[in-house]
């Protein structure tokens, strides 16, 4: 790996690291909303109760929780390069019982496993934060038995996703961002219909086939909303962190009167999409 690419994977690691504790503090809303995102991959991956499975980019534990429990013969190998998410997601795992399940903190680019040892690889919201999106999916189907599955989501278009969108269109027009390096990781660095489908063509993989699966994120007020975003997403942070205090509050009024526009049945409710890849070996 370049010294580049090394530099952006420490980044990556260190933020992941940072914002652990934001995501165990919202951990129970993250893993309803995510819910239809991880279930469909499980299907995806056409798994046997005794299949060997590896999860990339685990975060606190899902979709690997639900794979053990469709694989109560086999195993699941959950990893992340964020030591730290991986300390969340193991506790997950020993509260719900999950015998078969192993953590692994690793690269995605350079992962530690053998030729063809898993029967399938499931990948949830990570691929748009690796630093080479090839290589890493290329890790991805060297690991997978021939004729198993790699299965994958990343975030749909911007405009689909204004659950991301809203803090972070606010804070753009209230303060000078710089602009991001051309292929630098993002949200939305996946985005762009048959991108992924051409990546895991390139790795080797067969029949790469996605999908639109899309949901509606919801809070129990604005303010929940502006509070979970800083607790979770760190271009929000870095963001925030370049405004003085008068526009902070501004932006703060700016997301609040935005989001009350998606309240209905005295709650927010705001879109998300997705994209779902698989391919086989």
């Amino acid at each position: 790996m370049s010294t580049q690419l090394d530099l952006i994977r420490d980044q990556q690691q260190a933020t992941w690291d940072k914002f652990s504790a934001g995501w165990k503090k919202w951990d129970a809303l993250v893993l309803d909303w995510m819910a239809p995102v991880g279930a469909a991959l499980v299907d995806d991956a056409r798994l046997a109760p005794d299949s060997r499975v590896l999860d990339i980019a685990s975060g606190t534990g899902e979709p690997a929780f639900t794979l053990a429990a469709k694989c109560p013969r086999g195993q699941v190998v959950m990893t992340d390069l964020a030591e730290k998410m991986l300390e969340v997601a193991k506790e997950g795992a020993a509260r719900r019982g999950l015998t078969n399940i192993e953590a692994r903190q690793c690269d995605a680019g350079a992962l530690p496993f053998a030729d063809s040892e898993f029967d399938a690889v499931t990948i949830r919201f990570g691929h748009m934060f690796f630093p080479d999106v090839l290589g890493a999916t290329r890790e991805f189907s060297r690991v997978v038995k021939p004729g198993g599955r790699v299965c994958a989501a990343v975030w749909g278009r911007p405009e689909l996703n204004a659950w991301a969108t809203t803090v972070m269109g606010a804070i753009a027009k209230n303060v000078d961002l710089p602009a991001p390096a051309p292929g630098a990781p993002g949200l939305f660095r996946c985005a762009e219909p048959g991108y992924m489908t051409g990546v895991f063509r390139e790795a080797g993989l067969k029949s790469a086939v996605e999908r639109n699966v899309s949901g509606k994120l919801s809070f129990e007020s604005a303010a929940d909303y502006f509070t979970f975003m800083n607790d979770i997403a760190a271009p929000v942070v870095a963001g925030m962190s370049r405004a003085d205090d008068a526009v902070r509050a501004r932006i703060k009024d700016e997301v609040t009167a935005a989001v009350a526009k998606h309240a209905s049945g005295g709650r927010v409710h705001l879109d998300w999409s997705a994209v779902l890849i698989f391919g086989e070996k």
